[in-house]
């Protein structure tokens, strides 16, 4: 025995053989000083010796002869750890099991009431200082697990070197780790029932991850930026409003520009910091009022865009830290952009080291593949009513909110989520308990989130991608809505798409899909979206999906954005669409810049350019987006001609602006059309211009109505109308 002679023995040898297998199921029952408050237990594997040291006091601790790695001896107050290592290593340390506890009872009592919003406080891997030392604590929630550890590079990945306090009936388990620091690797050790052993997992409120395909979860310091945006964050409520101009630049951050780099693929994505300046001031350029980043969090596959996350709360390191994440916002906000994130509630990949069957159970997941998988996407589904995980999921979008200063969320497949039959065919879904298809816990889920974001972060924008007819997505949930701000159309998209799609010889035929969507167009509070969506698994680029020569196709094009900026609803554009790229979207390329050396595409970009200065600055064309006293037809069943005008309203004190379009490549002379106003119309954009490539025709600047009836107005003006075009008249006003 260490010391010469034999000391008695504290601990015994079933104890000490379930520390050194890591499957004791009180761990602080048996490690750090024992109830009498005399001695001392440790569990240090593969140190030869170990002393407990106090300044010059030490006293050596003795080997327990069941078992390698356990020592037990006389406790010293505030005592360290001396381990002398094989092969002649020696280290001092703090021992984590002489720590008290540091979550406390109302932390418990929320997590487990799954209404802590603030959840990631308590949860994950903090830098502390705990009892006068700095170290790191862990939590984590398992609540079926016989044991659960952490391990990492500190202590070789072995799995009973640092067992965790369990913290009773939340199912949560802690530890403070003394002397670690920012950047450290770490995943969770789950022993599951009975004593089944997991997979390593990542961890659910991790801050950080390892570069992909490595998985581990990286310890990150959050509140690390200073922010600047104290000007922003108070003004963005009218940025957001749905009376505002909202013009939505999305964005891929790894494959909008890339630059060259000594890797297989011969170059890499901008990283935040780049993408603070180059992005930033090329949206700006572009007048877009805000830019929408596919999902953020990081996820283990490039090939899923983000949609397939694992680390809810790790902004991806593949273009850096949270902290530069933080600042690519910052400098959004400071050159008067808005930012969204997408955000995916909606189900999460099955890889070992994710959510999946965490603790051994069906935790996050439902156990019945007919509720908890997604055939479509070969995912699992969160289980909604259950209350830690909706309490999981409404803190990870306050979280987002909160930490990074986000001005919305756009959430991902909510027709997924509210019905229960979504993909599925009979007998392969479970009814909810009056028999129907709606899906009342997710409902629930989505309703809560709204809340607690629009309650705790006024001023933000809580956006749908919605695909079916399901009613009040946009309205409050007071009134029995869904609660969100915006609903995506996607049912304008499909026609829209559709339409112009066609050869225009036969889009005579084909009138009411540009005319039905207005018969539902206030229903909601609607965002027209061209989104990634349309440009992937083979649909082609808009560019691409025009028909015709190089030409019909960028007139054609430029007529549909000239009709989409008209159109009443927030207006939603991805990446490379505002130049016309030619060929579809390759997440693993940046775009094609190339062909803005093309006038035509050069001239799709200035149009682009000029729709968002416009829009921005004719209240007519954005104030009463969601209302139909913003809009009115003028010519509405010109079908043989497909020609098309409406006018926009704003408030009584906006001028009036007409919208004009002719789909056909015939060009139109003296063609009348009604104007709501007698007087002079500016002609304020039109898509055949030079400056857009265009062949220059049109009304030379301006025009001035006649006392002759066309329609339903009093006045009318003969227009000329290019081919392929797209021409906004605004009221000239005194």
């Amino acid at each position: 025995m260490a010391g010469g002679h034999a000391r008695p023995q504290i601990l015994d040898a079933a104890d000490a053989r379930l520390l050194a297998e890591g499957v004791h199921p009180d761990p602080f029952a048996a490690l750090g000083p024992t109830g009498d408050g005399r001695h001392l237990v440790v569990h240090v594997p593969g140190a030869e010796r170990v002393w407990a040291v106090n300044g010059t006091d030490e006293v050596e601790l003795d080997a327990h002869p069941a078992c390698s790695g356990v020592f037990t001896g006389p406790l010293l107050p505030y005592y360290r750890l001396r381990i002398d290592w094989p092969g002649g290593g020696d280290e001092v340390r703090e021992d984590p099991y002489r720590f008290g506890p540091v979550l406390g009872e109302i932390d418990e009592y929320l997590i487990g009431e799954g209404t802590h919003h603030r959840l990631w406080q308590a949860l994950g891997a903090h830098l502390i200082e705990h009892e006068g030392v700095a170290g790191v604590h862990f939590a984590v929630w398992a609540p079926h697990a016989e044991r659960v550890s952490v391990v990492g590079d500190f202590n070789a990945w072995n799995e009973t070197a640092h067992p965790m306090r369990a913290r009773g009936a939340t199912g949560v388990w802690e530890l403070f780790v003394p002397g670690l620091e920012e950047g450290t690797v770490y995943k969770y050790s789950v022993l599951g029932r009975h004593g089944a052993r997991l997979p390593l997992k990542a961890d659910p409120v991790g801050f950080g991850s390892e570069h992909p395909p490595a998985n581990g979860s990286v310890v990150r310091r959050l509140g690390t930026h200073e922010w600047r945006d104290a000007a922003w964050m108070d003004a963005r409520r009218a940025v957001n409003a749905v009376d505002a101009p909202m013009s939505v630049y999305e964005v891929h951050l790894g494959s909008w520009r890339r630059v060259a780099a000594d890797t297989e693929t011969g170059s890499r994505p901008l990283s935040y910091l780049e993408l603070a300046t180059e992005l930033v001031d090329y949206a700006a350029d572009l007048g877009f009022t805000h830019i929408e980043v596919l999902p953020i969090s990081e996820h283990p596959f490039d090939g899923s865009w983000g949609y397939q996350p694992i680390g809810l709360f790790a902004p991806t390191i593949r273009y850096g830290t949270p902290g530069e994440f933080a600042a690519f916002v910052d400098a959004a906000h400071a050159r008067g952009l808005g930012v969204i994130a997408d955000w995916v509630p909606g189900h999460f990949p099955t890889d070992a080291h994710g959510l999946g069957r965490f603790d051994g159970t069906a935790l996050y997941e439902h156990r019945d593949r007919r509720e908890g998988f997604h055939p479509d996407w070969n995912t699992l589904i969160f289980n909604y009513g259950r209350p830690e995980v909706r309490g999981y999921l409404v803190a990870n979008a306050l979280y987002w909110l909160d930490e990074y200063h986000l001005d919305g969320l756009r959430v991902d497949a909510v027709a997924s989520m509210i019905h229960r039959d979504y993909s599925r065919r009979e007998g392969e879904w479970i009814p909810n308990k009056d028999g129907g298809r709606e899906n009342y816990e997710a409902i629930a889920f989505l309703r809560e989130t709204n809340v607690a974001a629009y309650g705790e972060h006024p001023g933000v924008a809580m956006i749908a991608e919605e695909s079916t007819t399901f009613p009040g997505v946009t309205r409050s949930v007071d009134a029995h809505g869904l609660g969100f701000g915006y609903k995506w159309n996607l049912g304008w998209m499909n026609d829209s798409l559709s339409y112009f799609g066609k050869d225009p010889i036969y889009r005579k035929h084909h009138h009411n899909q540009l005319t039905f969507g207005i018969t539902y167009a206030f229903s909601e509070n609607f965002m027209l979206p061209i989104s990634h969506d349309e440009v992937v698994h083979g649909k082609g680029s808009m560019y691409g999906r025009m028909p015709g020569s190089h030409a019909d196709k960028l007139g054609n094009l430029k007529a549909f954005y000239g009709y989409m900026w008209g159109y009443p609803g927030k207006k939603l554009l991805f990446m490379g669409q505002e130049f016309g790229q030619p060929a579809e979207w390759n997440y693993s390329a940046e775009l094609d810049w190339a062909v803005l050396r093309d006038p035509g595409h050069a001239g799709v970009q200035n149009l682009v350019r000029d729709l968002n200065a416009l829009y921005r600055e004719q209240p007519a064309l954005h104030r009463n987006d969601a209302h139909g006293r913003g809009f009115q037809w003028l010519l509405v069943d010109a079908v043989d001609d497909q020609v098309f005008a409406w006018i926009r309203r704003g408030d009584p004190d906006d001028p009036h602006v007409v919208v004009v379009l002719n789909l056909t490549p015939v060009e139109r002379t003296g063609y009348r059309v009604g104007f709501p106003v007698a007087g002079r119309w500016i002609e304020a954009l039109n898509t055949d211009s030079a400056a857009y490539a265009g062949g220059d025709r049109g009304n030379t600047g301006a025009i001035e109505t006649e006392a002759i009836p066309a329609g339903s107005e009093a006045q009318s003006a003969m227009l000329t109308l290019p081919p392929l075009s797209a021409i906004y008249f605004v009221e000239e006003r005194s």
